[in-house]
């Protein structure tokens, strides 16, 4: 008989109820979804939800989460399935590790991409130490990608559902973070499936809707968070076309991303231009034709490697690249320049590429995730 025949459903070599696993709730359906399946298996769990943010901001905000209605959405859901549930406050490192970083992202220019700084730093690093405080074996999310068994290690992998896939947002996961985590939603074909199980196990929040946009943003609008945050920051300035010449004035560099078109308040010229960069010292907007957004050579730094291979020690190699969560791969070449940088050679331009933003590695013949890095403007 194959020795993995004496797995349980999680991978342990012991029956589920010997088995305890941290439940990582946000108080969505997702994560609710995992946690009451991984119960009615008879798994000794425990769920755990981190208090991010201000709970009475979060109240007032639909779609947000790890706060106000979500908390009490999470306990119902462990008081249904009869399991405990604790409730943790990361507040203030949730601040210092994921908003003060945005804001300071921000006002450099960048377009900054905090869930993926969330999940490294708050979820799979403090949350995690927390489950294996409480002896767990492992632990638990509702996020959409795949943990699978290679020859050698565990390996991530695309969801199956591609409109769900998250592993843009879970490109840092490192290989000690990936041995300890579980993805037990990443096979299901569809969202609809997720409801239907939350409905077979009688869950409350089986028709709450998705979480949406930034959750720490209660109404979308970044500048606001930013000038809060950062007063004085949306200092007045000039749109400049790519000579120099001034086109129009602006009410903060803040408000504006590269690739933006709509907003400019430059209207009537022959051609429409778009935001081709941001100069935040001399407080100027960059405009310029939509040909100058593309691009073909991507500096990536912070790599996270999740390959067989050293990476330093490829000289290059052809992958598919992922450089913003809404578009989908394309054929690269990555060339590594250290065990933390590398140049991403794009097979075809891509417009709009904007410091800030991740850049995720995949294997071009398989759903693997390779890891990937942080887009930045270069030497």
């Amino acid at each position: 008989m194959p020795l993995d025949s004496a797995l349980n459903s999680l991978g342990f070599a012991k029956p589920p109820a010997q088995t305890r696993v941290v439940v990582a709730m946000s108080g969505g359906v997702d994560s609710s979804v995992v946690a009451a399946q991984l119960a009615e298996e008879g798994y000794d769990v425990v769920g755990v939800t981190l208090q991010l943010y201000d709970h009475g901001a979060a109240l007032a905000k639909k779609g947000a989460c790890c706060a106000g209605r979500d908390i009490h959405d999470a306990r119902r859901v462990a008081e249904e399935m009869g399991f405990p549930h604790y409730v943790l406050d990361y507040e203030n490192t949730f601040r210092e590790a994921v908003i003060d970083e945005f804001a300071d992202s921000y006002l450099a220019g960048a377009t900054p991409v905090p869930c993926i700084r969330c999940n490294e730093r708050v979820k799979f690093k403090d949350l995690l130490e927390t489950a294996k405080d409480l002896d767990a074996d492992c632990m638990a999310t509702g996020h959409y990608i795949q943990r699978q068994m290679g020859d050698t290690k565990a390996e991530l992998h695309s969801a199956a559902d591609g409109n769900r896939d998250q592993s843009y947002f879970l490109f840092s996961t490192t290989q000690d973070q990936l041995d300890y985590l579980r993805f037990p939603l990443g096979h299901l074909k569809s969202k609809d499936e997720t409801r239907a199980l939350a409905t077979k196990y009688g869950l409350s929040v089986a028709d709450k809707p998705d979480s949406q946009d930034i959750c720490f943003v209660p109404d979308g609008n970044y500048a606001k968070l930013i000038e809060k945050l950062r007063p004085g920051s949306a200092e007045a300035g000039d749109i400049v076309d790519v000579d120099g010449n001034v086109l129009g004035t602006h009410k903060g560099v803040i408000h504006y991303t590269v690739g933006q078109r709509r907003g400019l308040g430059i209207g009537g010229l022959a051609d429409p231009l778009y935001v081709v960069k941001l100069d935040v010292d001399k407080k100027h907007v960059i405009v310029g034709p939509r040909d100058m957004l593309a691009t073909r050579r991507v500096p990536i730094r912070e790599i996270n490697w999740l390959g067989d291979e050293k990476f330093s020690d490829m000289k290059e190699r052809n992958i598919m690249v992922r450089v913003r969560s809404t578009r989908p791969p394309t054929d690269a070449i990555l060339r590594p320049i250290s065990e933390t940088e590398a140049e991403v050679e794009l097979m075809v331009a891509e417009q709009g590429v904007s410091p800030g933003q991740a850049c995720v590695f995949y294997d071009p013949d398989s759903t693997r995730v390779l890891g990937g890095g942080w887009i930045w403007r270069g030497a």
